[in-house]
């Protein structure tokens, strides 16, 4: 049911960097809350869920699929609250339940009943808690390098990012196998974003958050192995970030779980190969278009 919204909020002076090419948009989602999201094509629902590097953003996680995979959907990415240039209330508490309550919040908001769900990484996790919360509004999942892990070396540096230029290219960098694509303009562009995100202190709450619930709310195995919906797992096989393991881990408990694996791929598995992630993910959408 949709929060009552009794005080507009007027929309920020912002636009997303034209290396994107997406359009902003803006959705009061509950008092004080003011959700930014990109949004191509039409039909069903395919709601994207970025993931939680320093300066992340639903642009920066996907503005290399969201112009092809449109062709499949309403394709709607979201900056869940603490990330990006959503607006949130004074005294908002992060977290992964309070990340999927965001998400059903925004269904609400646009009118839709049931969506598919494309997550990356800590999205990934959140498409699964998602779907262990709220089984009855999903038609599908597609995680990619699904977060939620054990704490890893490289999972232990996020928690601690280094805020400058150099220390976003080095995060950056982990997650490809070629250096190559992370450019000047990308890491500027994640500086600048990751500056908004400690202009507020939420840099410190949100990952504070993500890595308490690392912990203290596992995703509950023995639902996800009741799960009844299509779900795509994809990995990078050399993603240093959240090892391959991962994706075996839920592929040998969801029952109608499919996996995909690149090669030489990182934990960017929509950036590095993004080409080849458009036609597994548009095909696998397809191939389910029935599932409503």
């Amino acid at each position: 049911m949709s929060t009552s919204i009794t005080t507009p909020i007027p929309i920020p002076e912002y636009t997303t960097d034209a290396f994107f090419g997406l359009e902003d948009k803006w959705l009061q989602t509950a008092d004080g809350e003011l959700t930014h999201y990109h949004e191509l094509g039409e039909g069903t629902p395919i709601l994207f869920l970025h993931g939680s590097g320093t300066g992340v953003t639903a642009a920066a996680n996907w503005w290399l699929n969201l112009p092809e995979l449109s062709a499949h959907g309403r394709c709607i990415a979201i900056d869940s609250i603490g990330y990006g240039q959503s607006v949130v209330a004074d005294g908002t508490a992060y977290g992964i339940k309070e990340w999927v309550r965001h998400a059903v919040r925004v269904l609400d908001a646009l009118g839709i009943e049931k969506t598919w769900i494309v997550g990356n990484s800590l999205g990934g996790w959140l498409a699964f808690q998602f779907a262990i919360d709220f089984p009855e509004r999903l038609l599908g999942v597609i995680s990619m390098g699904t977060g939620g892990a054990k704490l890893t070396g490289a999972l232990k540096g996020h928690s601690n990012p280094t805020l400058t230029e150099e220390g976003i290219r080095n995060t950056l960098e982990m997650f490809v196998v070629d250096k190559s694509l992370v450019t000047d303009q990308l890491v500027s562009l994640r500086y600048q974003s990751a500056l908004n995100d400690t202009a507020s202190d939420r840099l410190a709450d949100v990952v504070a958050a993500r890595d308490r619930d690392r912990y203290d709310l596992p995703l509950d195995f023995d639902v996800l192995a009741r799960l009844d919906i299509p779900v795509l797992l994809i990995h990078g096989a050399q993603d240093v970030v959240i090892p391959v393991s991962r994706t075996w881990e839920l592929l040998n408990v969801i029952p109608h779980a499919d996996a995909h694996i690149f090669s030489q791929c990182g934990h960017w598995s929509q950036v590095e190969r993004s080409a080849e992630f458009n036609q597994v993910v548009g095909s696998y959408l397809a191939r389910h278009a029935g599932n409503r």
